[in-house]
């Protein structure tokens, strides 16, 4: 789905950690696989990263790891360095070759490759875009400065070309409750940072300031008179919307942000904002129902827009239209947003290259269509059919755990089990492609091309509102390097790009691939039947499918779990938010002994070989923690613990092998170890 924030848009993704660690050698990856040899080490570990020095059992994340942390330098351009980097390093070096090779023909108007072409190489040519300064958005500036009445301002807030960032968000998406259709979800909105911890926690003090100089800044470029005051009433608004924003761990409560209203009961549940308006300019004149997430919170962001007079709004709409198109601006504006999102908040040194931003552009744009060449090119279909048969042996050992679980009663048992069967696999790419044929790129335009592309990805969503269901559709691109589990579809996605070492290699050991993607897979599969994926039966549909004893008894474990990772410390004074990251947390908990249980069933009762003296268990484990391998640096680490429902790497690894049994026997794991929990501390869920 597309997400319109009557306002700007964010993503979650899964963080990790890596390998090789240089720029990939896409080239000799390829021809290791096809010469049948793993892509790391001799069966898929790389073994010179160990640092024997280290007790497993003390701290299992640095022993496998331990020494590529200890010598490995992040890159000036990134905030943190692992695995997944260096997968998205290598989709980013193919998706180039595919966008230049569409850029280097003579596509007639129109085609798909002159709109890939003619996209990258408009954001591509900063001369020309330095050369035409503010023209370009100009009008849509003065559009802004002529707004006369709060109902102006919500008409430009509701613009889906224009994106400006608004009190509120809305996106598309398959109906919680009725699964059979799509319904609009409306969200609390309006924060130029991360989320209200930065705007109220007292360790972001700074963050503040700077946030404060840097709406300043930009206001200044503009040639804004009066930026300093401005730059003040504009934080203080958005300190005031803070203020009634939901915590990011509240968010997280399907029960909670399931409120089904029509459009008349949202005007009279809220009914400071001029909702009709706000709607109708966004396309959504013909919808009368809506999923309200944050409901108290919609109501006093309601009421603070209503409060607020138009000139403050004014001065808002202008500086967020500027930072939310910086990159597309002259230079100066796109180094002031790096130098406060990359830099202060971040901890990054140095801006990415043009044409690797430029290639995220495009793969945001026309994902789909480069996708669609990328799959041709680089994943085969034998990876496609060996995650078949892993998902399924992963299904299966689920299917039996749930058998054997001491604290769920049969009439849940179940339910889960049916669950489980309805499940539905999606491996490398979809079956049906995006069509782009409405999406009009012009040549040499990048901010119109920007607009254009904000008004079709959002209308895309809409024409669905009435339809039915799209089974087919996906919510991410093959060249993403993630994967991710859609309650209200019960769908686990695989995407091409993270079927590659560490994750899954066709030539490495079993216990290296159980250990790596089938881990992955079962991480997936338990945000089925994590604290909030639980909630929804096999046919997607928000409802209570449990006993009370067992519901109970699911919340006694969660606790006990969430007791474990919060006293977590990463930096010093961020401890790690159980409640934000319970449902990773039981994802990773629970995935890993799924694929432990896979991994012994794929066996057939034989004992696995020795490995360079390596047990099986031995390299099982070690795959999960090669995985989860990474660097952060300070600030993103800060950031991740504030905003991220994902623990930090190092917690993936440890915070989850100390509650396995079977890790404690590989590695003669005893109660004198920094990581030993006595086993009624472990936690197993599933």
């Amino acid at each position: 789905m597309k997400y319109l924030l009557l306002c700007g848009a964010a993503a979650l993704a899964l963080t990790a950690c890596g390998e090789n660690f240089g720029k990939s050698a896409t080239d000799s990856k390829a021809a290791a696989q096809q010469s049948g040899a793993p892509e790391l080490g001799d069966w898929g570990v790389t073994v010179a990263d160990i640092d024997p020095e280290v007790d497993p059992g003390d701290d299992f994340f640095g022993y496998v790891n331990g020494k590529w942390l200890d010598t490995f330098e992040i890159p000036e351009e990134y905030s943190s360095y692992g695995s997944f980097t260096v997968l998205f390093e290598r989709s980013e070096e193919r998706v180039k070759k595919i966008i230049e090779e569409a850029a280097s023909g003579d596509a007639p108007k129109g085609d798909i490759k002159q709109k890939i072409g003619d996209y990258y190489a408009s954001y591509l040519d900063v001369d020309a875009i330095n050369a035409k300064g503010l023209e370009p958005i100009s009008a849509d500036l003065d559009r802004i400065a002529n707004l006369e009445s709060h109902e102006d301002v919500a008409a430009i807030m509701g613009d889906p070309e224009l994106g400006v960032r608004s009190f509120i968000g809305a996106w598309v998406d398959v109906d919680s409750k009725q699964p059979n259709r799509y319904i609009v979800y409306i969200t609390q909105a309006g924060l130029g940072m991360p989320n209200r911890n930065y705007y109220l926690d007292p360790n972001f003090a700074d963050k503040r300031e700077q946030y404060q100089a840097f709406i300043e800044t930009m206001l200044n470029l503009a040639g804004v008179e009066g930026a300093a005051e401005k730059a003040q009433g504009i934080y203080d608004l958005e300190l005031r919307m803070a203020e009634v924003h939901w915590t990011p761990e509240k968010r997280r409560d399907r029960d909670l942000t399931y409120n089904l209203k029509t459009r008349e009961e949202l005007a009279a549940f809220a009914p400071d904002a001029p909702w009709n308006t706000l709607l109708d300019a966004s396309g959504l004149e013909g919808q009368n129902e809506f999923v309200v997430r944050e409901d108290d919170a919609l109501q006093g962001l309601a009421t603070i827009f209503a409060e607020t007079p138009v000139e403050t709004w004014k001065d808002y709409l202008t500086f967020h239209l500027l930072n939310g198109n910086a990159s597309i601006l002259p230079s100066e504006f796109d180094d002031a947003d790096f130098a406060f999102y990359g830099t202060a908040l971040r901890g990054t040194p140095k801006q990415r290259e043009r044409w690797k931003r430029g290639v995220g552009v495009v793969n945001g744009a026309l994902g789909m269509a480069v996708g669609q060449v990328y799959v041709e090119r680089y994943f085969p279909e034998s990876s496609k059919t060996q995650m078949e048969e892993l998902v399924a042996n992963l299904r299966k050992a689920l299917d039996e755990r749930l058998d054997t679980l001491p604290w769920m009663g049969e009439e849940t048992k179940a339910a889960a089990h049916q669950k489980l069967e309805m499940f539905t696999p999606k491996i490398g790419y979809p079956d049906k492609w995006e069509d782009y044929t409405d999406f009009e790129v012009v040549a040499g335009d990048a901010y119109g091309n920007r607009k254009r592309a904000n008004a079709f990805a959002w209308f895309d969503d809409v024409k669905k509102l009435g339809g039915p269901i799209d089974k087919t559709e996906w919510g991410m691109t093959p060249q993403r390097v993630n994967a991710y589990y859609s309650p209200n579809r019960n769908e686990i996605v695989f995407p091409a790009a993270i079927l590659q070492a560490p994750f899954f290699d066709p030539n490495a050991d079993p216990a290296v691939n159980y250990g790596g993607i089938g881990a992955v897979i079962g991480h997936e599969i338990g945000h089925g039947f994590d604290d909030q994926g639980r909630k929804s039966d096999g046919n997607g549909m928000l409802r209570d499918w449990w006993t009370e004893e067992d519901a109970a008894n699911f919340q006694v474990l969660a606790d006990k779990l969430g007791a474990q990772y919060a006293t977590y410390e990463p930096v010093p004074g961020f401890f790690v938010n159980p409640g934000l990251t319970m449902g990773e947390n039981i994802g990773d908990v629970g995935g890993l002994a799924m694929a432990y249980h896979a991994y012994k069933l794929s066996l057939n009762g034989k004992e696995a070989p020795v490995l360079d003296g390596f047990t099986g268990d031995q390299r099982f484990f070690m795959a999960w923690a090669q995985v989860w391998k990474r660097l952060n640096r300070e600030e993103a680490l800060k950031n991740q613990v504030a905003t991220d429902p994902h623990s930090p790497a190092q917690y993936r690894t440890n915070g989850v092998v100390r509650n396995m049994d079977a890790w404690y026997e590989a590695f003669e794991v005893t109660e004198d170890d920094d990581l030993y929990l006595p086993p009624e501390e472990r936690v197993q869920i599933w």
